[in-house]
C-alpha cells in the first residue's frame, strides 16, 4: 500500500529526525513548519511552510493534500519562560488548537487516511511537578494537573473514533538529537564547550545534585514513529521510550569534552541560560573564528540552555527521579535500542560536520 506521511515541526529535534526515518523507510513525506527543515543527511523533502497557529492559512496549506494517510505530529509550542510556561493555560491552548487545525483539514480531504502519532513525554506523569512512579507505567499517567498531553490524546481518540483512523501516543524521556533548537540541550552544551575552550578555562560540568536519568535519541524515536505508523500492535496505544540503558551527567561528561576537543574540569555550577547569553560575543568571535554556519545563537540553541539547566538540575536540591518502563514497547515488537552515551557524541559530532559547532582540533 502507497504510503504519504505528513510530519508537523518538520524543522524541529523530533520532525527532523521523522523525516529523516520516514524517507530511509522509503515513504513519501510532507513536511510542515515555519522554517525550511535543514536534514542531517542533508536529503531534500517537499515542504510547506506554515504557522499551525493560524487556522485559516494551516487549512488552505493542507485541504489540497488529499492522499495523505499518516501523521507524524511532532509540533510544539513553548513559552518563553520554559518551565514555569509547562502549566500556563496559554501554552496548552496554543497547543490544542495547532493539533485541530493539521487533523481537521485533513480528515475532511483525506480519502485513505490511517493513522497519526502525537508526541508527549514524561510530563504526562507529572514529573516537571511532583514524584511520580518509578518507572512509570503507561497507566500511571496522571490527570491531576492541567497538560495539553491528556487533551491531545483525548482529541485523536474521540477523532478516530468517529473517523475511522488510529493513534499513538510516544513518550520519549530526554530527546537529543543532531538538530539545532528546540529543547535539544545538546547543541547549548557544544556552545558552553567552545566558550570555555575560546575563555581557556575548563569545562566543568555546570549542573548540581547527581542523579541517574534516562535519554531518547531523536533518530530512534523517529523508528519508532515509522513502526507505529503500521503496527497493529501500536494502534490506539501510548508508549514510553528510551535508548534502552541509564546514564548520569558526570559518567558522560569525559566523553563529551573529547568528542567536542575540551578538557574535562571540576564542577563549575552555572547556569548554562545566563552563561551563554552573558558570552554571546565570545560566541559571535567563534563563528568568525572557524568560519562557521549563520545560524544566530538563538537559532542554534534554541530553548535548549533553559533545558539544559534543568535537565543538570543546577541550582535544584535534586535531579528528577524519572524512570520510564519501556517494556510494553518491547512486547509491542519494537526491540531498537542504543548506546546513550554514542548517542550524545554522534549527534554532537554531526553538529561539528556540518560546521554549527567548531572542530574539535584546533
Amino acid at each position: 500500500m502507497r504510503n504519504k506521511v505528513l510530519v508537523t515541526g518538520a524543522s524541529g529535534l523530533l520532525g527532523a529526525a521523522a523525516i529523516e526515518q520516514f524517507l530511509s523507510a522509503g515513504w513519501e513525506v510532507v513536511g510542515v513548519s515555519r522554517r525550511k527543515p535543514d536534514l542531517p543527511s542533508g536529503r531534500s523533502v517537499e515542504f510547506l511552510s506554515v504557522d499551525l497557529r493560524d487556522e485559516a492559512a494551516t487549512r488552505a496549506a493542507l485541504e489540497p493534500l488529499t492522499d495523505i494517510t499518516h501523521i507524524a505530529y511532532t509540533a510544539i509550542y513553548e513559552e518563553p519562560e520554559l518551565v514555569s510556561g509547562w502549566s500556563r493555560r496559554s501554552q496548552i491552548d496554543t497547543n490544542n488548537a495547532m493539533l485541530r487545525n493539521v487533523v481537521e483539514p485533513i480528515v475532511a480531504n483525506a480519502t485513505d487516511f490511517r493513522h497519526i502519532s502525537i508526541l508527549q513525554g514524561t510530563k504526562v506523569y507529572g514529573v516537571h511537578l511532583h514524584p511520580i512512579p518509578i518507572p512509570a507505567r503507561e497507566p500511571d499517567a496522571r490527570h491531576d494537573h492541567a497538560n495539553f498531553f491528556f487533551d491531545q490524546e483525548d482529541y485523536v481518540r474521540t477523532m478516530g473514533a468517529e473517523h475511522g483512523f488510529a493513534y499513538t501516543a510516544l513518550r520519549p524521556q530526554l530527546v537529543t538529537g543532531a538538530t539545532p533548537g528546540a529543547l535539544n540541550v545538546l547543541p547549548a552544551i557544544g556552545v558552553y564547550a567552545a566558550i570555555r575552550r575560546e575563555l581557556g578555562q575548563p569545562f566543568g560540568f555546570p549542573g548540581g545534585p547527581s542523579f541517574v536519568w534516562e535519554a531518547a535519541d531523536a533518530n530512534l524515536v523517529g523508528d519508532v514513529m515509522v513502526w507505529a505508523a503500521q503496527s497493529p500492535q501500536a494502534a490506539n496505544q501510548a508508549f514510553n521510550i528510551t535508548n534502552g540503558d541509564v546514564f548520569e551527567w558526570r559518567n558522560v561528561w569525559p566523553a563529551l569534552a573529547q568528542t567536542l576537543g575540551v578538557d574535562a574540569g571540576p564542577d563549575v555550577p552555572t547556569s548554562l541560560a545566563a552563561y551563554i547569553v552573558e558570552n554571546a560575543a565570545v560566541w559571535d568571535r567563534i563563528v568568525a573564528k572557524y568560519d562557521l554556519r549563520s545560524h544566530s545563537l538563538r537559532e542554534l540553541v534554541g530553548y535548549g540552555d533553559q533545558h539544559a539547566d534543568f535537565a543538570f538540575a543546577y541550582d535544584a536540591p535534586a535531579g528528577p527521579r524519572a524512570f520510564v518502563s519501556t517494556i510494553k514497547l518491547r512486547q509491542a515488537g519494537f526491540a531498537n535500542t542504543i548506546d546513550t552515551q554514542d548517542s550524545f557524541r554522534k549527534s554532537l559530532q554531526s553538529l561539528i560536520d556540518r560546521k554549527l559547532l567548531p572542530p574539535a582540533d584546533h
